[in-house]
């Protein structure tokens, strides 16, 4: 399966599954994973980007373990709604991705997600270093919450079972 829209994540998710998110960047991929229950989003720690096919591999892995069902793919919009070369490398990721897996993929907007989730580090306190180690996976779990958010608000979120 290829790219899904968000309103159609739930008929295409098995009951139990989770959801994943990534924050794809040109050094490393933040990964967050929901609970069962689709209600929460929890960072995973990120993976260095190598070649395409470890990175794969990597992903594939984790989202076995995790249980994952779909994966929600950070999309780098400009500010104008224009899709400049981040954009177009996410998008080539899912091709690529969509090759090795029947996982369904969400694209979403991530304007903003890492300046909001920089903001809130700081907030918290957390050294410039610190926050260096955990904005991907911070960014993908705040990604990760808005699909979440979004499948609640449509009435399509899913409780344990």
């Amino acid at each position: 399966m290829a790219v899904v829209d968000v309103t159609e994540l739930s008929a295409a998710l098995d009951g139990g599954k989770t959801i994943a998110a990534l924050d794809l960047g040109e050094k490393t991929i933040g990964v967050a994973v929901s609970d069962r229950g689709l209600s929460f989003a929890h960072p995973r720690p990120v993976i260095m980007r190598r070649k395409f096919t470890l990175d794969a591999a990597t992903l594939l892995d984790l989202c076995a373990k995790e249980n994952v069902g779909a994966v929600a793919m950070g999309l780098p919009v400009n500010m104008d709604g224009s899709e400049g070369p981040r954009a177009q490398a996410s998008r080539a990721f899912v091709r690529n991705m969509a090759r090795l897996s029947a996982l369904p993929f969400v694209l979403w907007d991530e304007r903003l997600s890492t300046v909001a989730v920089e903001r809130t580090l700081i907030e918290m306190d957390f050294s410039r270093k610190k926050r260096a180690g955990k904005i991907d996976s911070a960014a993908a779990a705040f990604i990760l919450q808005g699909v979440l958010d979004r499948l609640h608000a449509l009435g399509e979120g899913s409780t344990p079972k």
